[in-house]
């Protein structure tokens, strides 16, 4: 049984305890996260923002369970990762969090209804219900009617909407993005920023960005900035 921390508030999905992520590059001992703690709550639409180095994608990619923690701890939904094996740890990455990456990371030979239902396939979701569920979300995020295009047949900007629908179509606790508007156009990352506002505002869905982009900062209900593996700044807008 996952051990479930006692500490964490009932509103916090995420919550980080004394965090650090330490590499051995050859002699060299870089210290990527120094001891972070944090909580993300239900319905934030937050941005972990600082230069290059900083250490924002590293903790993201430790909350992802993409990555293992030196030390300290990542709880989500009251669960600790670090007491998970293998299989488990990918029960939560595949039922509880929702992955949106720059770089889209879609299957090139697969539709965009099958990219956006590879997760619920994997899930054991029915045929009946994965096909609501996924026409439901790729009309939410204006892709009706173009679910039969393969990646190469569609837009930078249509293919990160395919990635946002197949990071929400499993209705997770948390979607975490990674430069989600790095390599769109800024018309095509305002549009993006619109939508995943609107899902975070309709549906409450907790976002959580690493980004150095000023527009997604901009449209940020919480900044917390990272310099040098440190929180520098936890600043929430009225």
């Amino acid at each position: 049984m996952p051990q479930q921390s006692p500490e964490s508030t009932s509103k916090a999905i995420v919550r980080l305890e004394n965090l650090s992520k330490i590499y051995q590059q050859g002699k060299l001992t870089v210290t990527a996260v120094d001891n972070v703690s944090l909580e993300i709550q239900n319905g934030d639409f937050a941005v972990l923002c600082g230069p290059s180095g900083s250490g924002k994608t590293s903790i993201l990619n430790m909350i992802g369970g993409l990555d293992v923690a030196s030390s300290g701890k990542v709880w989500i939904d009251n669960i600790d990762l670090s007491t998970l094996n293998r299989s488990k740890l990918s029960d939560i990455r595949k039922n509880r969090i929702g992955f949106v990456f720059q770089a889209y990371n879609l299957i090139p030979v697969m539709t965009a209804y099958e990219n956006a239902a590879f997760v619920l396939t994997l899930q054991g979701v029915s045929d009946k219900e994965c096909q609501q569920r996924v026409m439901a979300t790729l009309k939410s995020v204006g892709l009706e009617g173009l679910e039969h295009r393969r990646p190469d047949e569609m837009s930078g900007g249509q293919q990160q909407r395919v990635a946002i629908a197949r990071a929400i179509v499993t209705k997770p606790a948390i979607v975490l993005a990674d430069e989600p508007t790095a390599n769109v156009d800024s018309h095509t990352a305002e549009a993006l920023l619109n939508l995943m506002q609107e899902l975070n505002r309709q549906y409450n869905i907790t976002f959580l960005f690493s980004t150095h982009d000023q527009h997604v900062m901009d449209r940020a209900k919480r900044i917390i900035k990272v310099l040098d593996g440190h929180i520098e700044a936890d600043l929430r807008k009225d």
